[in-house]
């Protein structure tokens, strides 16, 4: 028996020939694995939504959606709310197990999706890791959402597309082939100021993202 969509359902139940469901019948949308495990890390650090909501500089309903898989914040609001939980990007999101050996091949590395940005892992996180490599993959008009900063030293390599690069209070439009690098500590971010998806290979020490 072919099913009914989901406007002839609304139809029978407004005409009492089909009983409306009960809440118990209703499944909820499970937590995305981001949502899980910012709720774990929060509480093993013992702190309220609140209190990482203040340290992180936003709002508590933006904390309660996270966990709840209701919505997704950018690059630099996860890094502030993982810094906040003395944690990492990855520790947050990596939802597979951590392959063994030294090789990723191409088409087989994990992909993570944070604010319209992804990720493409070149190395998995382990703990007690020191380098961290990631292919950021930046569409048109997406960034950062502001700038970051925090212990550590940083090098690029853009190998796609262009980017505009904030260091401090200097802007630099870098594009496939130049490279960059800087200290953690001076605020950064990017943005995506083309009409391309940009890709920048991007190495960071200790482990941010």
């Amino acid at each position: 028996m072919p099913e009914r969509s989901s406007k002839q359902m609304e139809r029978l139940i407004k005409s009492n020939l089909v009983a409306a469901p009960k809440p118990e019948d209703i499944v909820a949308k499970p937590p995305s694995m981001l949502g899980v495990r910012l709720r774990h890390a929060r509480l093993v650090a013992g702190l309220t939504m609140m209190q990482v909501a203040q340290k992180s500089q936003c709002s508590e309903s933006l904390i309660s959606k996270i966990e709840a898989g209701q919505a997704s914040p950018s690059l630099t609001m996860l890094h502030r709310i993982a810094v906040t939980l003395a944690t990492n990007i990855s520790t947050l999101t990596t939802e597979e197990a951590p392959r063994e050996g030294p090789v990723l091949l191409n088409g087989e590395r994990p992909v993570i999706k944070v604010g319209g940005i992804s990720l493409e892992r070149i190395t998995l996180p382990k703990r007690g890791g020191f380098l961290q490599a990631n292919i950021h993959i930046v569409p048109p008009g997406k960034s950062s959402d502001g700038l970051i900063e925090h212990v550590g030293e940083e090098v690029g390599f853009v190998l796609e597309g262009s980017i505009e690069l904030v260091l401090g209070t200097e802007c630099h439009m870098i594009q496939a082939g130049d490279a960059f690098h800087f200290s953690s500590q001076t605020p950064h971010g990017y943005r995506n100021t083309g009409k391309v998806a940009a890709r920048i290979f991007w190495v960071n020490t200790p482990a941010t993202f």
